[in-house]
Parts: structure tokens; C-alpha cells; sequence
């Protein structure tokens, strides 16, 4: 049997406060780095995986031009760490190429295969073959170049803003024993103003999510094909066999604001403020209509300060997830298990607060695990026990940044992923 982490990070980010730690890089300071890497390795030592995928976003955080070198410094460190010592084989894909705005996403993908799984093998996209994986690798600046991935930077007209941004996407296909699955990392578009993600339900910044997520399902390097050209599948073209994947990352997916806030602020009376420059909307304020008018929830660009912060963590949130409404537009071809966790962001990066949230942003699942509908049916398959399967976050009560990290962890039937692979072997996927 064979035990495979799929894990979503947002790490890679130097930050202040700590100097003394094994973790440690020498010449910066991280005490949120540490706790991450941290507890993302206490859950590898609980799960046990044999295959480890990992997919970061923001790599070398939003100072990537300072921070850059830190990473890889960070990289080496990771894998030749004690607690690594059992992965000797490794693949780790790095966008570091920040020179290059026509290509540079920020994106991450490690993958660590334990000692114990043998026969590992990775796809060459320009060969259209598996090649066996031996020893550690690491690849960047030359993504573009590399056969062992498809790496995209969305079109310069999907930017909401036109400002061309790190948000793209990277795949790679990987070969178990009896078992093949895609792993797709994706980063898209977030809110950039919480007042016009007020205007109208849905807002405009869920449309271009919409339409960004169609692109890395629905169409591959759209923008170099004629355009009388009918699209091809990036996931599910002819290029190449079609087989179960697994998208995740930072979906930036967020709860639908008009709706929330009008559950939310359903008593209270709105007042509107406007700039005396440009006479726009410069902030919204919900007060109650009696308890002396106390403001329930005040709204501006970049501020979402609502009174009661724990409706966020109560029941983990759950009682507003019927406002989490972005995935439903792919509910034939995207899929999820069950959410259990609060809201993977905005949380404090006050490394005391690990637990509370920025009044930045309305919280939201934003950090998702997804999958085709082939690669649903190898999770839930009947031989899988209940507790074999787990969609959970990490460091719940600890500072990961302002995103916390999730992870899936799973059983699937070997040759699952192989139309004419030997069912009766067993393989798991976590």
C-alpha cells in the first residue's frame, strides 16, 4: 500500500519575530514560516504519507524581489532536513522568474515520495511518456521549459484591473503503482474592493474567477491557437490519456457579499459616505436600529470590520457556507468533500492570534481542494473507512499566515486511476 498527502500552502513568506530555530535561514527572520513548516510536518508525521504533494502560492511572499533568495535557501534546507529524511526522492518546482512579466505566476509545487513506495514515475508532456523518478530535483526560472509540467500565466484580458499579477497555474500527471491522477496548483483573481464586491450578487470579481477556472478546465493555451480554432481541454483534451485530477490552491473564492452582509446587517440601517473629491462611495456603515445605534459593520475598500467575529468560528462556520456559492457554476465537473473547517481566510499574521481574523476581508473558504468526478469516485469508494478520509485545515489554533493551510487525505482502490490496471491491488491516495 501506498499513502499520498495532497496538501494546499501558502507559505514560502519571510516573516518577523524569530531568529533561533531549527527551520531557521540564515540571514532572515520567520517565526510564521517556522510554525508553518512546523505543523504542515507534524501532520505529515500523523498522516504518514509515501507520496506528499504540496502547492504553494505567493512563493517568496508579496516582497518576492528581496525574498526570493531566501527560498531556495529555504528549499535546500527542507530537503535535507531530518525530518524530510525518509523522502529521498523529491521534485520541486519553484516560479521564481520575477523578471519575466509575460510568464511569472509565484507558484510552488514540492512533491516528496517516501522510501517504503517503490516505482514512481512522473510524466514527460513533450515525449508523452513516464519516467521513473530517482533522487531529488529542483527546477526554476525555467518552468516554461521544462517537460515535466504545463505552466500558464492567465491571459492579460482575464486581469480585472489590467494589472498583470501572479495568477496562473501549473500541472503535472503522476504515475503510482496501478494508479495515475493529475495534480493541477491554481492561484486566481482575488476581490480587490470589498464595496464593489457589494454592488450586485454575484459580484464581477466571482464572474472572472468564473471565467479563469473555465480557462484551466476548458481550454490550453487558448491564446496561441487561431482563433477560428475550436478551444482544446487543458485537463481533458486529446493530447494526452484522460484521467482523474485534483485541482488545488488559492481559488480565492469568496461568500457572496451582498448576500452575506444583508444576513448579516439584516436590522440594521446602512449609512453611506462618500468622497468629497469624487463624490464615490468611500464607506458603508451598518448601525441598529436601537442599541444606541451601534455599528454592526463598517465597509470600505479594504476594511471589513463586523461586531462579532466568532459567527465566523462557531460550528466552524458552517452556517454560512449557503453563501459560498462559486463552485456550483462547475458542479458537473468540480467536486468536494464535505467542509468541516472555518474560513481559510483573512487570519491574523499577529504570530499571538492565531485564531483570530483581519478585519481586511468578509472570512471565506478561499483555500479548496477540488476534483474531476472520476477522481470523487476513487475517494469515496465502499472499501474506504470512514476516518481513511480527511478534508481538514492545519495549525487551527496557531499563526500559518493569513491563509491556513488545508489538506485531503484519502484511500483509493489501485488501478483505479488505469482503465486496465489490477483492481484487486491497492493503493492510497492521501
Amino acid at each position: 500500500m501506498a499513502q499520498v498527502l495532497i496538501e494546499l500552502s501558502c507559505l514560502l513568506e519571510s516573516c518577523p519575530d524569530l531568529n533561533k530555530h531549527p527551520w531557521h535561514i540564515p540571514g532572515t527572520t520567520g517565526i510564521v514560516l517556522v510554525t508553518c513548516v512546523c505543523n504542515c510536518v507534524n501532520t505529515v508525521h500523523t498522516q504518514k504519507p509515501h507520496f506528499l504533494a504540496v502547492h504553494c502560492q505567493e512563493v517568496g511572499g508579496k516582497n518576492y524581489e528581496a525574498s526570493m533568495s531566501h527560498v531556495d535557501s529555504f528549499v535546500k534546507e527542507l530537503l535535507s532536513s531530518e525530518a524530510m529524511k525518509e523522502y529521498s526522492r523529491a521534485r520541486v518546482y519553484l516560479d521564481e522568474n520575477y523578471k519575466s512579466q509575460e510568464h511569472f505566476t509565484a507558484l510552488g509545487s514540492f512533491y516528496f515520495i517516501h522510501d517504503s513506495l517503490k516505482n514512481i514515475h512522473q510524466y514527460d508532456f513533450k515525449a508523452k511518456k513516464f519516467r521513473k523518478v530517482a533522487g531529488k530535483e529542483t527546477c526554476s526560472e525555467t518552468l516554461e521549459t521544462t517537460p515535466m509540467l504545463e505552466k500558464e500565466k492567465f491571459p492579460q484580458d482575464y486581469f480585472p484591473e489590467c494589472k498583470w499579477s501572479r495568477k496562473g497555474f501549473i500541472r503535472t500527471r503522476w504515475a503510482l503503482p496501478d494508479c495515475v491522477f493529475d495534480l493541477v496548483n491554481i492561484h486566481l483573481f482575488h476581490d480587490a474592493s470589498n464595496l464593489v464586491a457589494w454592488e450586485k450578487s454575484p459580484s464581477v470579481y466571482s464572474g472572472t474567477r468564473q471565467k479563469a477556472l473555465g480557462y484551466v478546465l476548458d481550454s490550453k493555451n487558448m491564446k496561441k491557437k487561431k482563433p477560428s480554432l475550436q478551444p482544446s481541454s487543458m485537463i481533458t483534451d486529446q493530447r494526452y490519456e484522460r484521467l482523474p485530477y485534483f485541482v488545488f490552491g488559492d481559488f480565492n473564492f469568496r461568500l457572496d457579499s451582498k448576500q452575506v452582509i444583508e444576513s448579516l446587517c439584516s436590522t440594521a440601517t446602512m449609512q453611506t459616505v462618500r468622497a468629497a473629491e469624487t463624490n464615490e462611495v468611500d464607506k458603508l456603515i451598518f448601525r441598529e436600529s436601537d442599541n444606541d445605534r451601534k455599528v454592526v459593520l463598517q465597509l470600505e475598500k479594504k476594511l471589513f470590520n463586523y461586531a462579532n467575529q466568532d459567527i465566523f468560528r462557531e460550528n466552524n462556520g458552517t452556517s454560512l457556507l449557503q453563501f459560498d456559492k462559486e463552485l456550483s457554476v462547475f458542479k458537473d465537473r468540480l467536486h468536494e468533500l464535505e467542509i468541516s473547517f472555518p474560513p481559510s481566510y483573512p487570519y491574523s499574521e499577529d504570530s499571538n492570534q492565531g485564531k483570530e481574523y483581519m478585519n481586511t476581508r468578509c472570512p471565506a473558504w478561499c483555500d479548496r481542494i477540488l476534483m474531476s468526478q472520476s477522481a470523487r469516485d476513487l475517494v469515496l469508494k465502499p472499501e474506504n473507512e470512514e476516518k481513511s478520509v480527511v478534508y481538514d485545515n492545519i495549525g487551527p489554533n496557531v499563526c500559518m499566515g493569513d491563509h491556513k493551510p488545508v489538506f485531503l487525505s484519502f484511500r483509493i482502490t489501485a488501478g483505479a486511476g488505469k482503465p486496465n490496471a489490477n483492481k484487486h491491488k491497492c493503493c492510497v491516495l492521501q
